[in-house]
């Protein structure tokens, strides 16, 4: 039986160690590394990657946060996904987490038995998040215009042309971000985010950066 293997994030000591010793005991499941920080995390995935990350959100400063780990793991592990364990209930964390590459969002007081279930869900592609959460995941769907197949959104030109990378670079170009502001941010080289640049003034036909910030803004993608 080949086992899921899964890491977990977790600043409470005994917090973490009654995750590992309940999770343990399930045969299919197997306990790769436990951490305090979410850079620890990071740091053992480049040599020994888990299938399944349990993230605590509320993580501590000066440490990386719960979101801003779980969108590096989806943009730098996209087979890994992320489960958020959190005592957080707002609106807001929630669908944070969901658009930042998230595939479920658990309380912390659901119990072994809820957690088990997220796990072998997202493992086989599926999403899980707390019930109290679905009313609010479905108002975030956007509504059609029409309900004519062929055109149920209006179509951005801009999102059409440039890829997801190339977008995120966009808001960053728009916001006033150097190349090399951009290459940390987006922790790729200096050389990637000026390729990323001059892919998008390419595809919308611009000559500078300020006049892909302006079509931007007036396309009011961000």
């Amino acid at each position: 039986m080949e086992k899921i293997k899964i890491c977990i994030v977790e600043d409470y000591f005994l917090l973490r160690s009654a995750y590992k010793n309940s999770l343990n005991k399930i045969k299919d499941f197997e306990i790769t590394g436990d951490f305090e920080t979410a850079e620890e995390c990071l740091e053992m995935m480049e040599s020994n990657p888990a299938d399944i990350i349990l993230m605590d959100l509320g993580l501590p400063c000066p440490y990386m946060n719960g979101l801003e780990a779980t969108k590096i793991l989806s943009e730098k592990y996209p087979s890994a996904k992320v489960i958020i364990l959190t005592s957080h209930e707002t609106e807001h964390e929630f669908l944070a987490c969901a658009a930042s590459g998230a595939s479920a969002y658990v309380l912390k007081d659901s119990g072994d038995e809820i957690l088990i279930h997220a796990i072998r869900a997202v493992n086989y592609g599926a999403v899980w998040f707390d019930p109290q959460f679905a009313k609010v995941a479905k108002s975030a769907f956007p509504k059609p215009i029409s309900t004519d197949f062929e055109n149920l959104y209006p179509t951005n030109e801009i999102q059409t042309v440039l890829t997801s990378r190339e977008l995120e670079t966009l808001k960053l170009v728009s916001e006033g971000k150097s190349n090399v502001e951009i290459a940390e941010i987006m922790m790729v080289s200096k050389n990637t985010a000026k390729a990323h640049v001059g892919n998008i003034l390419s595809k919308l036909s611009v000559t500078d950066r300020v006049q892909a910030a302006v079509m931007a803004v007036k396309a009011h993608l961000f």
